[in-house]
Order: C-alpha cells, then sequence, then structure tokens
C-alpha cells in the first residue's frame, strides 16, 4: 500500500498484499498479535435489519462479508504489523514486540493475564493464543483500562490502531476495501460534483493546462541513479556543479539554498528567485500533481504524511499531522485560508516586542499572499459535517461563520487531506512554487538535508552559514550545497532538529512548540431521521467556524474554536474507543453518517522538538479545561442539530443517546458534567484516557526581539549564525489559535522580502 510508478509519475494508490514483511516477527508473536486482532475485530453473525442496505448493490453479500471478516485474517495481522514497526517510535515498538515475545509463552502470559489463563486441565497454563475468545477480549479491556502497568496499555493502543487501521484500508489490487460497501463509504461518489470548482477562475485555467507545472524546475532525485546524471541534470538547469573530492559527492553553488517547500520555503523560493537570485529547493519529499491523487487514505497518508500520519508524542498522549511533500502541509491541508487574528498581532508586537506583526508590512503581506492563494470567502455548498455545525449553532443562537479557503466557492472535495484531486485548492506547489521555477528555482526532491556547515568569522562569536550538507538516494550521494544564503523552513518539528545538529546552541531552538492540540466529539445522523443530506466525507472540509466566547470579562480571544474534521474510515476506527469486539462493526456501519467536530485551543503549554520525531509535550490546565469547554460546546451543538448519538473518542466509549428523552436539557447537562480531558496513554493513576491530535505546530525557533527571547531575531535571521534564516512556521512567536496557513505565509513573504534586501536586491514588496 506504497505509492507506485507509472509513467514515471507516482500514483498514490493501494497495491493489495505485499509479498515480502519486514516487521521481524516471529511465528509464536504473529500468533499472538492475529489473536489479539482476532478480539479487537471478531468474525460474527449478521442480523439483517431494516435499513441495512444503505444502498449497496447486492447488500446481503457485502454485509455477510463484513460481518464474518475478522481483523485476524490474512494479510492484516502482518500489514499491521508493518505498520507499527515502520511507522511508531522505537519505544512504542520495543513495547509492542516485548509485549507479544512475553504471551506467546505459558509462564509469560500467567505474568500478564494472571488466572486468565489458568486451566485445570493439561497443559494447566495456556498461552495467549490458545485462551478462547471471549478471555482474550475480557484481557483487552482490562488492559485498555489499566492505570497502574503502562507497557500493557500501550501495548493494546498500538495494537488497537494498527488493527482498526488496516482492516479499513487495507486495498487489493484494483484499490478497493470489500468493507467500504458495507459501512457507506465511497471515496469518488461525487467525483461530477467535486470537479465542478475546476472551472473558476484563469489561474486555475492556466495550471491545469500544465500537465506537471513544477517539472522545468524539478529534479527527482530518486530517478537519478549515477552521481553524473544528477550533475548533469543540475547544469542544465543552470545550477552550477561539480564532483567533490570524495567520488560519491557533489559540490553546488547558489545564491540560496532552501530546506522544505512547504508553505515558508515555497514563498521565500517565489521571491527570492523572482529578485533575480539563483534558487536551489531541498525537498525530502516527492512531488504530485492532481492526477496522482488516488483519494484513497492509507497509501496518502503513508507517502504525504511524516511517519506515515503516525507520529505521536513521545508519552503517546497526541497524534502529530504534518506533511512531507512538495507544498508541505498546504498540499494535505483542509484549505482554511483565516487571517492572523488581531489579537494575535497585539500580543506579538506590544507584548512580545516584534514590530513587524504591528506593522502595515505585515498587513500587506496577507493581502497579497491571499490573492495568490485564491482565497474566497463564502461556499456554495456545504457536506453533512458543516451542515451539522452551522445548524445546531442556528438552533442555540450561537454565531457561525464562513471560513475562508484557498479555492473556488464551489470547492466540494473531501479528500483534500489526501492531496486535491479536484485542482481546486491552491496550495503551495500550484501558486508560489510555480512562480519560483517559473524565474528559474529549482527543487530536489528525495532530498534530506544533514547540517547546514556553519564558519568561523574572524574576530566574532557569531559564526557564518556557508550552506548545507544534504544526501539524496537513502544518503549514498553526498551534496555539498555552497551559498550566499541558507533558508531553513523544513517545519517546526525538523528546522529545530537540523539546527542543533548543525552547532547552533540557542536555548530556544527546539523549545516553545505549540501544537494547537484538539479533541474530538461525535453524532450520528440517520438518514431515515435527518433532513441533512450526504455522507461524512463529502464536500468542503472546513467550511464553518464557531468561536466559544471566553467567560473571561474583557477578552478578546475566545476559548476554543470548533470546526469540522476530515476523518477517513480507517482513521475514525483506530481514534474511535474500543470497549468490545461486538460493537466495532455496529460502530463503522453507521460510519458515513457520523459527523466529527473538533475543540481547538490557541495552547499556553508547549513543548520542545530537539531530535528528528522526538516531541516532547506538556498540556497546560489553562488548556484542558478550555478545550473542555469547547468539546461540551461541540456536543451541544450536535444535539441541537439532531443527532441521534453523541460521544467523545475518551477510551470508556463516553457516549448519550438522545432519541427517548436524551436531548432533554437536564439529561444533556448530566452527560456534560461527566466530559472532561482524560489524561494520555502513558500516564498512570488514570484508566481512563484520550488520544488528542494536532495538525498545527509553531513556534520551536521563535522569533524574538533579543537573543534571550527567541532563536531569530526579527529579519528572521539566526542570532548566532548570519546568513542562515529560519522561515517556516516555527518563527512564531506563540501560537495562532486558528488554521495557521495565512499567518505563516504572510511571515514567511515579509522575511524573503528582507532577505532579499540584504542582497541588495529588491524583492516583492
Amino acid at each position: 500500500m506504497t505509492a507506485e510508478r507509472e509513467k514515471g509519475h507516482v500514483l498514490l494508490r493501494g497495491g493489495g498484499r505485499r509479498k515480502k514483511y519486514s516487521h521481524g516477527l516471529s511465528s509464536s508473536q504473529k500468533q499472538v498479535l492475529a489473536a489479539m486482532a482476532e478480539a479487537l475485530i471478531p468474525p460474527q453473525p449478521h442480523h439483517h435489519a431494516d435499513g441495512d442496505d444503505d444502498g449497496d448493490a447486492d447488500p446481503n453479500k457485502s454485509l455477510s462479508s463484513y460481518y464474518a471478516s475478522s481483523a485476524s485474517h490474512p494479510p492484516f495481522p502482518d500489514e499491521a504489523a508493518e505498520l507499527v514497526v515502520r511507522r511508531f517510535l522505537s519505544l512504542g515498538v520495543l513495547i509492542f514486540k516485548l509485549v507479544l515475545a512475553i504471551l506467546s509463552t505459558r509462564l509469560g502470559t500467567l505474568l500478564l493475564c494472571g488466572s486468565a489463563c489458568l486451566d485445570t486441565r493439561w497443559p494447566f497454563i495456556h498461552k495467549f493464543p490458545e485462551l478462547p475468545l471471549n478471555r482474550r477480549e475480557a484481557l483487552l479491556q482490562k488492559w485498555s483500562r489499566t492505570a497502574l502497568f503502562m507497557p500493557l496499555r500501550t501495548a493494546f493502543m498500538l495494537v488497537k490502531i494498527a488493527c482498526c487501521y488496516v482492516f479499513f484500508s487495507w486495498t487489493n489490487e484494483n484499490s478497493y476495501n470489500p468493507h467500504w460497501e458495507a459501512i457507506g463509504y465511497h471515496p469518488h461518489a461525487n467525483e461530477e460534483e467535486e470537479k465542478e470548482g475546476e472551472k473558476e477562475g484563469e489561474a486555475l485555467s492556466k495550471q491545469q493546462d500544465m500537465e506537471r507545472p513544477l517539472d522545468k524546475g524539478l529534479i527527482e532525485t530518486a530517478k537519478e541513479n549515477e552521481k553524473t546524471g544528477l550533475k548533469e541534470s543540475l547544469i542544465k538547469k543552470g545550477i552550477y556543479a561539480t564532483e567533490g573530492q570524495n567520488p560519491d559527492t557533489l559540490t553546488v553553488r547558489c545564491d540560496v539554498v532552501i530546506v522544505g517547500s512547504g508553505c515558508g520555503g515555497g514563498v521565500a523560493a517565489a521571491i527570492l528567485s523572482k529578485a533575480g537570485l539563483k534558487v536551489v529547493v531541498l525537498e525530502k519529499g516527492q512531488y504530485f500533481v492532481p492526477e496522482d491523487y488516488s483519494g484513497i487514505e492509507e497509501p496518502s497518508i503513508g507517502e504525504l504524511y511524516e511517519s506515515g500520519g503516525m507520529l505521536t508524542t513521545t508519552d503517546g498522549k497526541i497524534m502529530v499531522l504534518a506533511g512531507r511533500t512538495v507544498g508541505g502541509g498546504s498540499a494535505i491541508n483542509w484549505a482554511a485560508a483565516i487571517r492572523t487574528p488581531d489579537y494575535v498581532l497585539e500580543d506579538w508586537s506590544l507584548a512580545q516586542k516584534i514590530p513587524l506583526f504591528g506593522s502595515s508590512e505585515y498587513q500587506s503581506a496577507m493581502d497579497v499572499v491571499c490573492e495568490r492563494m485564491g482565497v474566497t470567502q463564502v461556499c456554495c455548498k456545504e457536506g453533512l459535517q458543516n451542515q451539522a455545525l452551522r445548524r445546531g449553532c442556528e438552533k442555540l443562537g450561537l454565531k457561525v461563520d464562513y471560513v475562508p479557503r484557498n479555492s473556488s466557492e464551489k470547492h466540494y472535495c473531501g479528500s483534500c487531506g489526501y492531496g486535491c484531486r479536484t485542482g481546486d485548492k491552491k496550495g503551495v506547489d500550484a501558486t508560489w512554487l510555480v512562480d519560483a521555477v517559473d524565474n528559474g528555482a529549482v527543487i530536489l526532491t528525495g532530498c534530506r538535508a544533514e547540517r547546514f556547515m556553519l564558519e568561523d568569522m574572524e574576530g566574532k562569536k557569531q559564526k557564518k552559514c556557508v550552506g548545507v550538507i544534504a544526501a539524496t538516494g537513502g544518503g549514498r550521494q553526498k551534496l555539498t550545497i555552497l551559498a550566499r544564503a541558507t533558508v531553513s523552513a523544513c517545519g517546526s518539528l525538523s528546522t529545530p532538529p537540523l539546527l542543533i545538529s548543525s552547532g547552533l546552541r540557542n536555548k530556544n531552538i527546539g523549545s516553545h512548540l505549540h501544537l494547537h492540540p484538539v479533541l474530538f466529539a461525535w453524532g450520528y445522523f440517520p438518514e431515515s431521521t435527518s433532513e441533512m443530506e450526504g455522507k461524512c466525507h463529502e464536500g468542503g472540509i472546513i467550511t464553518s467556524i464557531h468561536k466559544v466566547v471566553s467567560k473571561e470579562e474583557g477578552k478578546k480571544e475566545p476559548q476554543a474554536i470548533i470546526e469540522a474534521a476530515a476523518v477517513g474510515p480507517s482513521a475514525f476506527a483506530a481514534l474511535f474507543p474500543w470497549t468490545k469486539g461486538a460493537e466495532v462493526k455496529e460502530r463503522m456501519r453507521k460510519y458515513s453518517r457520523t459527523v466529527s467536530l473538533f475543540s481547538l485551543v490557541r495552547d499556553v503549554g508547549s513543548g520542545q522538538v530537539k531530535k528528528g520525531r522526538q516531541i516532547k509535550y506538556t498540556l497546560a490546565q489553562q488548556d484542558k479545561d478550555n478545550i473542555a469547554a469547547g468539546l461540551k460546546e461541540a456536543l451541544r451543538i450536535l444535539v441541537a442539530a439532531g443527532a441521534a448519538e453523541v460521544g467523545t473518542f475518551r477510551s470508556d466509549g463516553q457516549r448519550m443517546s438522545c432519541g427517548s428523552g436524551g436531548d432533554k436539557p437536564e439529561e444533556l447537562e448530566r452527560f456534560l458534567d461527566g466530559v472532561y480531558t482524560a489524561g494520555g496513554v502513558m500516564e498512570v493513576g488514570d484508566k481512563n484516557w484520550t488520544l488528542y491530535s494536532s495538525a498545527h505546530q509553531m513556534g520551536s525557533c521563535r522569533m524574538g526581539a533579543n537573543e534571550e527571547d527567541g532563536a531569530v531575531d526579527g529579519n528572521g535571521e539566526c542570532w548566532e549564525a548570519k546568513g542562515l534564516y529560519v522561515c517556516d512556521g516555527s518563527v512564531l512567536p506563540s501560537a495562532v489559535g486558528v488554521n495557521p496557513m495565512i499567518t505563516i505565509l504572510s511571515t514567511a513573504y515579509c522575511i524573503s522580502n528582507r532577505i532579499a534586501k540584504s542582497f541588495g536586491v529588491r524583492g516583492a514588496g
């Protein structure tokens, strides 16, 4: 289930059964995993009920197959093991393998399962796979809520996430999962309606006329097998390249080298190349255009996201989503294009003492980036999730606003999180990077920066950056890229480790990381009783927003914001609380009519990321309180919108029926009184836990008025290294509190113009 090559392009589609697995589990460990998987998603008899067909072509056949299937059937256990080993943090993988190994022995099973594995007959002690299904299920229930032995809870979480995810994401050679019919999931059901938005705008029409708009400036290093091939490709594109002293090294010279092609790197490349500078952009991910995207959940997430979408904080509390493709997060975000709120700009310019954010320069930058990104203010037609948010708010008398989007008003694509198949969403890859290559910039994909090259400056404590050391082909070929200015734009998770590994020591590098932590609420809207049409995976992802008014007198900043989420079937199954095997399939039968809303806060708590994939984060109590307030408001909205059932994603399966008096105010309030932000997976002492999510990372190399307050100055230049700039979300002084794309773009626009000015040339402003 990975990206495949066809006609020289990468296609994000499923690939059927793997021929060879590299998870390294022994046969006995695989037996334990299969036994756990069967308890998580067991085969069940199907009792046909009214409304079961949901429009299926052959409902009895698809439903019978769905209920008869189990997560223990091949290839699911192997696929689940592969997912854990390849994508989760090493500590989690170690715990996963260790628990499986222990449960594959009789004494180990006795240690972890106690009396549940005992029998009066030989061999008296059974290994875990030998236990009856009901005992295995009871043990998983116990482990999921253990408050003392965290490795068991961690192992349960990893197995549960992997098995549920794989069961609903695995696809055959035709990119099809046989269970999708049963749960009402049809990825391309609204393809014609989605493509209506493609007709909007002259800029988009021009883009569509070009099959791959970045090709003239693109070098896909994965295709450059020989050193001489890459050298010749660089020279053909006007970049100086020569063989280094080491036969496996190329020396490249340019004016500016930019590491990362997301919101920050894309804008920097456009501005600096337009100023007449020779620009080289390094991107570790690959380049895709709309025709490459399949809209299929697993291969898309696996290729387009860091760690295949399975990156978590070190305590397992927060699932962190970040892009790793040309265009970065803008290629896979949900198209919300919200300007930086005034109260945030006031905080940054006055309290943080950074004049840029209170200037007309920044206001002008927002105007420019919104125009280039094709931002529109309203939505012609909303999907089920945003209909529910809007209707619930209106019935409660709450204010609900349209969300500006970098797409046409008719944009109805529900799969933008897997890359926009319609091409209507204008990400950085379709705008700023196009401008960059039109002005001679060169983009190297599959190229990972290893460290910046710093030299001593005579008589000065500050060093000078002269370029970057990078590698292609999994490290087989090295590039020494010499540049007059170097820009780190690889995001809040990758820029700090890169700076630290290069020798920088400012205490703010890798600190003050903000994540906009969110929690989800869900509501089920049966088609038979709801006036709202559509499926949860159809329509624009974020088109409406409700701001939860702060109870603090005189405070302009909302307590939380509530928006809709794009949660595909496999992600939904993986994140939804598991309480017993019999409930999984019934819950997933309701998937297509289940609305997911989230509560997001501008976090005052923060974390750090000093090493790659090692994200440490502490939730402040104030943030927990605000998230809980937003979560309760989201549940009220769902009930008011007409949900038959609502709940949270807490591990105990917290939910409330609204069909038989459950929507009475007093009953709802009693339910809401029990809603709180539970501890994380690795937290001792709380039997309930919840998995937070984050799609926004900011502040880990924050801009500061001086070296004590920030990692970079007001121009984005590192205090410790002349000529080394940071131009991504990590420079933001704190959390934004709303979707940060426009803020990152606008900040990058200002920094890039200042870099151009340092060269004595005119930028874009």
